[in-house]
């Protein structure tokens, strides 16, 4: 007999499907195009969804795609699909899309949270100083009537920096050379758009910011920005120039320290160098969750989309976000139906279905779960180290369904009678359902009927 552990074996480098939900449309969605071009050179099916009229359909555990008018679909399942979201999604029907994939167990890149700390710049802000990273100083205007308290809070002297809270590309960005325009400009904001979020920032003068592309904790690619002639903006889009950049020591740590931050797997991170760039932090600008490749690739000659698809061709780089569950939650096993499981995150080794009348033939098994009887192939025997000594157990495959998903796990037959539950689950099997248990709850996610 073998034990349990010797029936895994971990595959690498496979092939997997990818949705690229898009904000952008047209000549905008340019990293989009780029990713699904070397995506169909990798083998690898593909789709570009935008999410305006996007939805998703669940049809006998498989998962389908539509974007909008297309009854078809792009089949999805979330052991073998990644979602790569580009631009940043600000409608909730879009989000929620994401937290959708995000429950089924998706790896999504880059998760919900991380968008949404990404996309307002003073989250931005907050998070980056919660890590003790060097950034320029921020306030934020909280309504019209608070200007002059928000820049005596601010401490610096103009010019001075204002953003909205949600821009990208340089969109969004001013610079405010007197208290006189301050207020002005503030006043022209909050008439046109009463419900506007702005913050102001210190000023410090560069002729050149750097962008570091970040991919799972390492460095892919870095440029230098030179500002703008005439501008004091420095981003690709507003028409800077851009060339490769060498990190220092300290810079590429800071970067990687800022991604964490964000807890972003596919990041840019911007930033201003130190006067000594070796013994002094730079100033962090900003982390971006859809950081563009157009520039950065010619700047740096690095195939940054077909470095990203490669990176995840290794399954165990495709993070998902766990949801919670409780200790114990109904799931579903053909053919007995509904049974209570114990999620057991201290069961390594192999998860138990309650089983009685068991009985062998060769190489089938027949046994009974309730008022149900079946005979199914047998996968092997093993033995298991109970408080009771060692038991002999025989091992077989079946579906479970939780939360929308259906897998195949395999199963040790053991009498439950006394456990309290019919079903206890291993650690492998909350893995792949993709959920993190609260020990002191139960049914969180499921509601117990009569079973």
């Amino acid at each position: 007999m073998e034990t349990f552990g010797s029936f895994i074996s971990e595959a690498k480098d496979e092939k997997y499907r990818v949705v690229i939900l898009t904000v952008e449309h047209g000549d905008k969605s340019i990293t989009a195009k780029k990713l699904s071009k070397e995506a169909t050179k990798l083998g690898l099916e593909n789709i570009i969804v935008q999410f305006n009229g996007a939805t998703l359909r669940y049809d006998d555990g498989n998962h389908f795609i539509h974007p909008a008018g297309d009854d078809k679909g792009f089949q999805t399942n979330s052991s073998d699909t990644i979602i790569f979201v580009r631009g940043t999604p600000s409608k909730d029907s879009h989000l929620d899309l994401i937290s959708e994939f995000e429950r089924l167990g998706y790896c999504v890149v880059n998760n919900r949270t991380t968008i949404n700390i990404c996309a307002d710049k003073y989250r931005n802000y907050v998070r980056l100083k919660d890590y003790g990273l060097t950034q320029p100083k921020t306030v934020l205007i909280p309504n019209k009537d608070m200007v002059d308290q928000s820049f005596e809070a601010l401490n610096s002297k103009f010019p001075i920096i204002m953003k909205t809270l949600r821009g990208s590309k340089g969109v969004g960005v001013l610079f405010i050379e007197s208290k006189k325009s301050l207020d002005a400009i503030v006043q022209l904001v909050y008439k046109t758009d009463e419900d506007s979020d702005l913050l102001i920032q210190e000023y410090i003068k560069t002729d050149y910011d750097v962008r570091v592309i970040i991919l799972d904790g390492r460095v892919i690619a870095s440029m230098r920005r030179d500002v703008v002639e005439g501008d004091f903006r420095s981003n690709y889009a507003q028409g800077a120039s851009v060339s490769k950049f060498n990190l220092t020591d300290m810079e590429e740590k800071q970067c990687l320290l800022a991604a964490k931050a964000v807890d972003g797997i596919f990041t840019a991170v911007d930033f201003i160098p130190a006067k000594n760039r070796d013994k002094n932090p730079p100033y962090i600008l900003e982390v971006n969750s859809s950081p563009g490749t157009d520039g950065i690739e010619e700047a740096t000659n690095t195939n940054i989309s077909k470095e990203v698809l490669t990176h995840f061709l290794n399954p165990d780089v495709r993070y998902s976000v766990p949801n919670q569950c409780g200790y114990e939650e109904v799931v579903e096993i053909k053919p007995f139906g509904e049974l209570v499981a114990k999620f057991d995150t201290g069961n390594s080794v192999l998860s138990v279905l309650h089983a009685e009348d068991i009985k062998v033939n060769g190489n089938r098994v027949t046994f009974t779960n309730g008022e149900k009887s079946i005979t199914t192939n047998l996968v092997k025997e093993y033995k298991a180290q109970t408080g009771a000594g060692v038991d002999e157990r025989y091992v077989v495959k079946l579906n479970l369904t939780f939360s929308g998903s259906t897998y195949e796990f395999m199963f040790g037959l053991d009498d439950r009678t006394k456990m309290g539950t019919d079903v206890l689950l291993n650690r492998f099997v909350m893995n792949k359902l993709n959920v993190m248990v609260n020990p002191q709850r139960k049914f969180l996610v499921t509601t117990k009927k009569d079973i």
